[in-house]
């Protein structure tokens, strides 16, 4: 059962990198890029539109909304591209950072 949510947990992680390459290919659909784009942001940042210590509700952007942003967006995102973003993402060792997507996840906080 751990090794499954590791397994889940590292593909969750190489699907964010890869709609991150897929916000800025310019084979990508324009309404996947801005989803990809989005969703990206809003997991690689270090803000939560719903802050953690809240009870319950600070988590369940975690484990839902995230999720639930990531499979739309791979949806929308063309299966062949989206197999070769998946392949550079896990080639990639650094995380990446986006610094106009932390301000995007600031203005809807605030």
């Amino acid at each position: 059962m751990i090794e499954r949510l590791k397994d889940w947990a590292r593909a969750v992680r190489r699907d964010v990198v890869a709609l991150w390459i897929a916000a800025r290919d310019p084979r990508v659909p324009w309404y996947a890029k801005a989803t990809a784009a989005t969703v990206a942001a809003y997991a690689l940042s270090p803000i939560d539109l719903v802050p953690d210590f809240i009870p319950v509700l600070g988590y369940l952007d975690d484990l839902i909304i995230v999720p639930l942003g990531i499979a739309l967006a791979v949806r929308l995102v063309p299966a062949e591209l989206m197999a070769t973003f998946r392949a550079e993402a896990a080639r990639r060792a650094e995380r990446p950072t986006s610094a106009a997507g932390a301000a995007a996840i600031v203005a809807v906080w605030l």
